[in-house]
Parts: C-alpha cells; sequence; structure tokens
C-alpha cells in the first residue's frame, strides 16, 4: 500500500509548486501619440478705405497743397488718442480697420478735426478749413529793404491789446505763413535797435494776403576821427541815446552801422578814457557817416 501511493506523493510535490504561482497581467498595448491639430491663426479683420479731403469754406475746389493729416484711433479710458495714420499729401487714402477715429488737418496754423465710424466698406470725408495765407516784405520808399534786414512778429489782438498772444515770430521776408481766418497785428523790425513799424491786416479763407511794411529808417556807420574823412579810431565805444537821454544802441569797434527810425539823436564816443559826444540827425532813406571828431569840448 506505502509503495503504491509514493509516486502519487512525488506528483503531488511536482505539481504543487506550478500551481501556487499565478499569472502576471499582459502588458497593453502602446497608444500612438498624435500631435494636436495647429491653431488656426486669428483672422485679420477686414480693412477700410479711407479716402480724405479738404476744402476752404464756400469753395468745392479741393486744398492742392500745405496741408498735414493726422488719424488717430480712440484709446482707453485711460490712455491718450493714438496716432494711426499722418500724410503730408493734399487727399491721401489710408487703409485702417474698423473703429472710432478722429481726423486732424492742419494748413499751418489753421486746423479741422472730425470725429468719424470706419466700417469695412471703407469711406470718404472732406473737411473744412478756414484759414487763408500771408505774406510780408519791407521797404523804405519804393526800394526795397533785403530780406536778412527784416523779421516780423505776426499777434493774435485782443481788446485793449495789439499783441495780447504771439501766433508766430521771426518771420522772414516772402516767407508764406498760413493762418486762421481773422485779424492780425503785425510788427516789424528793421535791423536791430528802434526801427520798428506795426501794421492791421485781415487774412481770409482761401486767399493769400501780400504786405509791405513801409519803414521810415536809415542805416549810419559811426566813427570817431581826428579830423572829417580821417582814419577811424579803433576799439571806440559807442553810444547812441534819444535827445531826452534814452539808450537806443551801444557798440564797439572803428566803425559799426546801426539802422535807426528817422529823428534825431546824441552820439557818444569813449576812447582812451576821453568822451566825445555830437547831435545827429536821421533822415529816411538817407545811409551815411556819422563822424565824431576826437577834440576837447
Amino acid at each position: 500500500m506505502r509503495a503504491g501511493l509514493a509516486p502519487f506523493a512525488a506528483l503531488l510535490l511536482l505539481a504543487g509548486p506550478a500551481a501556487a504561482q499565478t499569472a502576471e497581467p499582459l502588458p497593453a498595448p502602446a497608444v500612438p501619440l498624435v500631435p494636436p491639430p495647429p491653431a488656426t491663426p486669428a483672422e485679420a479683420p477686414a480693412m477700410g478705405t479711407l479716402a480724405l479731403s479738404a476744402a476752404f469754406p464756400g469753395d468745392a475746389r479741393p486744398i492742392r497743397s500745405g496741408l498735414v493729416w493726422r488719424v488717430f484711433g480712440e484709446g482707453g479710458p485711460d490712455r491718450q488718442p493714438q496716432l494711426v495714420a499722418k500724410s503730408t499729401a493734399a487727399s491721401p487714402t489710408v487703409s485702417l480697420a474698423p473703429g472710432n477715429y478722429t481726423i486732424h488737418v492742419a494748413y499751418g496754423f489753421a486746423t479741422a478735426s472730425k470725429r468719424i465710424y470706419l466700417g469695412p466698406r471703407g469711406g470718404q470725408e472732406r473737411l473744412a478749413v478756414a484759414g487763408g495765407a500771408l505774406r510780408l516784405a519791407g521797404a523804405i520808399g519804393d526800394v526795397p529793404i533785403a530780406a536778412g534786414r527784416l523779421s516780423f512778429n505776426i499777434y493774435l489782438p485782443s481788446a485793449g491789446d495789439s499783441e495780447a498772444r504771439l501766433v508766430v515770430g521771426n518771420v522772414k521776408t516772402g516767407d508764406v505763413v498760413r493762418l486762421p481766418e481773422a485779424n492780425y497785428h503785425v510788427v516789424s523790425t528793421y535791423g536791430e535797435s528802434n526801427a520798428i513799424m506795426r501794421v492791421d491786416l485781415k487774412v481770409e479763407p482761401g486767399r493769400l494776403t501780400e504786405a509791405t511794411v513801409n519803414h521810415r529808417a536809415a542805416t549810419v556807420t559811426l566813427k570817431l576821427v581826428a579830423a572829417q574823412g580821417g582814419e577811424a579810431f579803433a576799439g571806440t565805444a559807442f553810444s547812441v541815446l534819444t535827445p531826452g537821454g534814452d539808450v537806443i544802441r551801444e557798440a564797439i569797434g572803428a566803425f559799426p552801422t546801426v539802422t535807426l527810425a528817422e529823428g534825431d539823436y546824441v552820439l557818444i564816443a569813449r576812447h582812451d578814457g576821453q568822451v566825445y559826444t555830437r547831435d545827429f540827425k536821421v533822415e529816411s532813406g538817407l545811409d551815411r557817416d556819422i563822424e565824431v571828431l576826437a577834440q576837447a569840448g
């Protein structure tokens, strides 16, 4: 009986360990990684075309020159309007995204502006500019004054003050100054002393106003000499005064030149500690030498 059971027991011993093992799970099949589709770029907004032009009031013809255009986009509540386009063409065309804009045009110192909405279909705008132009010159009698000797200041007057606000200064002969329609006060200075003239002028829309300011003055050359027609002393200090003692101009040299309004003057010359004086008269248009004799008394 024991001999018959031995093989069976051996069989159990051999089969037991194998039956006790658990099967390991099979690895999951690999899933291929598929990249996401590329992001679709946002479509650019449709652009509208804005055609611009300007004209003077009451004139259907567009202004052909002298314009500067600026287009401003609307900023946020805490931001200033943003410049989005600028042109010096007379009638520019600009491409802009739909939105609200402010158009500004300058004709020199005359300006106009307008707030618009531009849609994708675009549009056109014409602004009215109430401006004209002024061109100045100077003369003594019938003789024009050289451009480099004159300068003009243009003021916008107010009640009781002809020089209330300086619009533009140091204007030269022949300059074209574009201004808003208004009455202006012009101060013309010939030379660097008291040869000053004033005139009131009106600028009208679409018109060039040309004016010649007539001065009554002359240019004199100052000299200190030992005898009439003699050689001038170098390093002389000159003072030109009114008869009342107001100093008009001071200069140092052998023969400085001074432009003065017509009238009576006193000339003082100082040289080597000595002082010499004489009276003289300026006549309009008569340029000449004014000699002081270096003689006591």
